[in-house]
């Protein structure tokens, strides 16, 4: 099972995830969020010894001024939450960078969207609000293709993550349901959540 915690803030949040074996640690860089980041903060994330952890700058439609500048050097992968087209996705690509797609989904007809964007790394799939705190439609969830390349966001938490799990999800993209302060992760919530995860590991290998 993977995990992404979203909206990290590079002084408070890293080392928890890291001690806590988080897959991947996302980086905001977007402008109306609360939890976006500038390029002074970014400088921070030298300092840690990511281990076997991993660094995703989010983003919204980036330029190659923003890539070349902040991204490169800093980041392991880049998720894309625009309307980026698969052009683009390969475009950025050559610079080496890993991609995150995210794909909006409001009904099933959107999930085929995926089948786009074959040359990304991950197919994150997602509600239509950018970091608006809409649970994925239980439906559709069924409906998402399986596997390690898919992950899924939309009001994740460890109240409802074993369903999740029964329902053949694997890979999970939390931010403000790790949340008690818009913004501010909760500690506590993100090793109530590990354990959780970690519960679930140990059961399904029995």
């Amino acid at each position: 099972m993977k995990l992404k915690i979203c909206g990290l803030h590079p002084a408070r949040d890293v080392q928890i995830c890291i001690d806590n074996k988080v897959n991947l640690l996302g980086f905001v860089f977007y402008k109306k969020s609360p939890r976006n980041l500038n390029l002074q903060e970014v400088e921070k994330l030298k300092i840690y010894n990511k281990q076997s952890s991993l660094f995703v700058a989010v983003t919204v439609n980036p330029s190659d001024e923003f890539i070349e500048k902040t991204v490169l050097g800093n980041f392991d992968y880049i998720q894309l939450h625009g309307s980026e087209k698969p052009e683009r996705v390969k475009e950025i690509q050559s610079t080496g960078l890993k991609v995150i797609k995210a794909i909006k989904v409001k009904d099933e007809l959107d999930i085929d969207n995926y089948k786009n964007y074959g040359s990304a790394e991950i197919i994150l799939f997602d509600t239509p609000g950018m970091e608006k705190s809409f649970e994925f439609p239980k439906n559709l969830v069924s409906k998402l293709p399986k596997g390690n390349r898919f992950a899924l966001a939309g009001s994740i938490s460890e109240n409802n993550v074993e369903n999740l799990v029964k329902l053949g999800v694997n890979f999970f993209d939390l931010s403000s349901s790790l949340e008690t302060k818009l913004g501010h992760k909760d500690h506590l919530k993100i090793q109530n959540f590990m354990k959780k995860i970690n519960s679930i590991n140990e059961n399904s290998s029995i």
